[in-house]
């Protein structure tokens, strides 16, 4: 059976990458005892697959995982194993049976959420206008490992969150397509706000129907 996992990554774990958060699942999956199918060949991997990468110091409350079993098991029964034997900062929010013929998790992903909190306080109407910028541009070319994109058609959604203080934060919605994946830090820099100063949790994934 294909299984997929919605769950979050907080606290001290969102500073562990991509690869050992996999270590982390298949460890905590066989010390549940769940019955893991494997790859064939000289080095069999568990078959565990992540939707999209998190980058470091980001939380979640919406990562999606796939994983094959060899046994057909109740999800009730997945989530009562798994509930003793995966760290506090990791929280099961969904398990559910998936058709095994569905493509590859990580091709179904389109966009990505975010939540940004700053931490250094800005005016929302500063902010506002600043988004809006940005929104309003035809293009915002930067760089990445050397080479020149455009960061505007990446940009699916922005709005700015006013508090009653005045203070605001941002609400983002990026594409995270393979080959195309806005990246929160380098809006931010669009906006002219450093990235250390803001506290990034991404709060969905979004699939193909």
């Amino acid at each position: 059976m294909r299984v997929r996992i919605t769950f979050t990554k907080q606290g001290a774990l969102r500073y562990i990458g991509h690869l050992d958060l996999h270590r982390l699942w298949e460890r905590a999956m066989r010390r549940a005892d769940l019955p893991l199918a494997y790859s064939q060949g000289f080095h069999p991997q568990p078959k565990i697959s992540l939707a999209a990468a998190l980058p470091l110091g980001f939380s979640s409350r919406g990562e999606v995982l796939d994983v094959r079993l060899n046994e057909e098991i109740s999800v009730e029964d997945i989530s009562s194993r798994l509930k003793d034997n995966l760290p506090p900062d990791i929280k099961v929010r969904e398990i559910k049976s998936v058709d095994e013929r569905l493509p590859a998790l990580q091709t179904q992903v389109l966009s990505a959420a975010y939540d940004v909190r700053l931490t250094e306080p800005i005016d929302g109407s500063e902010l506002k206008r600043k988004a809006e910028s940005v929104m309003m541009a035809e293009s915002i070319i930067r760089e990445r490992r050397g080479k020149s994109y455009d960061l505007r058609p990446l940009i699916e959604m922005m709005s700015v969150i006013t508090q009653a203080d005045g203070t605001a934060w941002l609400k983002m919605t990026l594409a995270a397509r393979e080959g195309a994946t806005g990246r929160p830090e380098e809006v931010l820099a669009a906006l002219g706000i450093e990235p250390e100063t803001a506290r990034v949790e991404r709060t969905r994934l979004i699939f193909k129907d």
